[in-house]
């Protein structure tokens, strides 16, 4: 039996010292295709274990319909990591913040009335005893002391930024090991001395997140951590983007740096991340600091593997950095190569978004959680009141988070939550229609479970609006609805290819929408900065006769996809 524990130095394999060189993937950011490719690269690069989170959202949406196959193979992840002869790291949360919606708590947890998030609150327990032990149902037999390849199970999620419940975190390691998790447990925390008293127990190993000052951040977790290896769980080398923002770099040499300053010193790292990938479909999360900033569709991160999966800069160096203190075999793979560029005519389809339900109307417009909708957009409906006055002032209590505005079928303006937009002047008439994007929920501090939608009250020159039809709008299954595709339209093309190949949609002629190829969700695309392209992942493609379908929330300046030869994530910072 192999066993992996923890010494009064090292981590120890076998009883011997071991350094782990680790790097963070998120199988639900990666086209289960390319799954074991992703894994092969890193391995090249020099690690000797990967890491990843579980997105609980992903695996259960909706309450009690748990899925764990396809993108959601878990269980098949970690065995292709053990087929490169990698261990793997796994770090359930339930909480994982990670620019992803919700910070991976499902939807129906955080809207639960009366529910405590991320603390010893008897419903958030429960349900996370649930989910957890759902987990380690795939975990346990696959660790390294049973023959497998997990060595690492952390407990919740840098908890000190959060909170500091004991009686909570013990709560999970509780379960955890009721579970049949032997493995050492950890957490991790930034190396700030509160949050690392505030979120961790005396039987967990403290680990850290940091992206530079690597020899500061190491004494500090030194002194918070006397015994055991050191560890950087999260060594960021590189940054996320939201729209309106610059596409975030970090320079290798930089980097490369503070990484053989982490392993010199003997420390153990995760790279975060080795490899980003995609917020495939409407999975981007948001963070709201005083403004709220929705997370784009790719995730790149400005990673040592790009989000199309090739080597950068940044891999050669980290490479070099890791050969100086363990062994580095197996082939680089080549640089990425040009890909297919070609256009293809979109036919227009007219506006693509469904009439008002004949549902009950109800004095107040009910949110995305009211009606049990996971998806990005709601429409709102209200007949308006005889007015003396042409114009008058609509005003919405909080608008979460796009809302466009329509009176009689004819666009009138839009209210921003980034902008903190909440009134408009709007003409006359007799009927009004909102439509509201979720476009990203907060994974990060308090905002964590807020509700999306128009949230009341709605007034119209300070009297309130009552009798409102709600009505959820699934992307994924609308159709044009006939028409000359000016404003809000369908688009649909087809293109032939030789053979599948990962392509480059280049989205900057067009205003705010979303985009499918095959049916393959690829993602938000908007015309603000920064991001231009989204990725299409080779798997989606076919050869022969493939369809591309847009669903646009605005304009297109044209009517044509455009496929480049490169990606194009925006403007750096000068």
């Amino acid at each position: 039996m192999t066993t992996f524990t923890i010494g009064e130095t090292d981590f120890l394999l076998d009883g011997r010292p071991h350094q782990v060189i680790s790097g963070t993937l998120h199988y639900f950011r990666i086209h289960p295709e390319h799954w074991a490719d992703r894994i092969r690269t890193a391995k090249a690069m020099g690690l000797n274990t990967i890491e990843t989170y579980v997105a609980w959202n992903a695996h259960e949406p909706v309450r009690g319909e748990w899925d764990a196959t396809g993108w959601n193979d878990l269980g098949r992840f970690l065995d292709l990591i053990a087929a490169e002869g990698l261990h793997a790291i796994v770090r359930p949360g339930p909480y994982i913040c990670a620019e992803w919606h919700n910070g991976g708590l499902p939807v129906w947890l955080t809207s639960t009335p009366g529910i405590g998030i991320r603390r010893s609150e008897p419903q958030f327990v429960e349900a996370v005893s649930e989910y957890l032990r759902r987990v380690y149902e795939i975990v346990a037999p696959r660790q390294i002391d049973r023959g497998g390849n997990v060595v690492l199970v952390q407990i919740e999620n840098e908890y000190g930024a959060y909170g500091s419940d004991k009686e909570y975190l013990r709560e999970l390691v509780r379960v955890t090991k009721d579970a049949g998790i032997t493995v050492p447990l950890t957490t991790v925390d930034q190396p700030m001395p509160w949050m690392l008293e505030a979120g961790s127990l005396p039987e967990l190993h403290l680990t850290g997140s940091f992206g530079s000052r690597s020899a500061e951040r190491l004494a500090t977790l030194r002194e918070h951590q006397p015994t055991g290896p050191l560890m950087c769980s999260e060594f960021w080398d590189g940054w996320f983007d939201w729209w309106g923002s610059i596409h975030h770099t970090t320079d290798p040499a930089a980097s490369a740096h503070d990484l053989d300053v982490l392993l010199a010193a003997g420390a153990s790292v995760n790279i975060y991340m080795v490899h980003g990938g995609t917020n495939f479909g409407t999975t981007n999360g948001a963070n709201d600091k005083g403004r709220f900033d929705p997370i784009v569709t790719s995730y790149d991160y400005d990673a040592p593997i790009d989000e199309s999966g090739h080597p950068t800069a940044k891999f050669h160096a980290f490479r070099e950095v890791i050969a100086k203190y363990a062994p580095v075999s197996g082939d680089v793979p080549p640089a990425r190569p040009a890909a297919p560029a070609f256009e293809a005519a979109l036919t227009a389809e007219g506006d693509w978004m469904p009439s008002a339900q004949d549902a009950e109307p109800t004095d107040a417009p009910r949110t995305f959680e009211q009606l049990g909708h996971l998806g990005a957009l709601v429409r709102y409906d209200v007949d308006l009141p005889a007015l003396p006055d042409d114009r008058a002032v609509l005003a919405a209590a909080e608008v979460r988070d796009l809302a466009w505005i329509e009176v009689d079928g004819v666009p009138v303006g839009r209210l921003s939550r980034s902008l903190n937009e909440r009134a408009l002047a709007i003409p006359t008439g007799t009927r009004l229609t909102v439509v509201v994007e979720d476009q990203g929920r907060v994974n990060y501090a308090d905002r964590l479970g807020e509700a999306k939608g128009l949230i009341g009250p709605v007034t119209l020159n300070g009297s309130p609006l009552t009798g409102w039809l709600s009505t959820p709008v699934d992307v994924t299954a609308v159709t044009g609805a006939g028409g000359d595709g000016i404003g809000r339209a369908a688009f649909r093309g087809s293109f032939d290819l030789d053979a599948p190949a990962d392509l480059f949609l280049d989205t900057s002629a067009w205003g705010k929408g979303y985009a499918f190829v095959n049916g393959f969700f690829l993602g938000r695309y908007w015309r603000t900065t920064p991001q231009n392209t989204l990725y299409v992942p080779g798997p989606a493609t076919r050869a022969g006769a493939n369809e591309i379908v847009v669903l646009e929330l605005e304009q297109v300046g044209e009517t044509v996809a455009r496929f480049v030869a490169e990606p194009s994530l925006g403007q750096l910072e000068e």
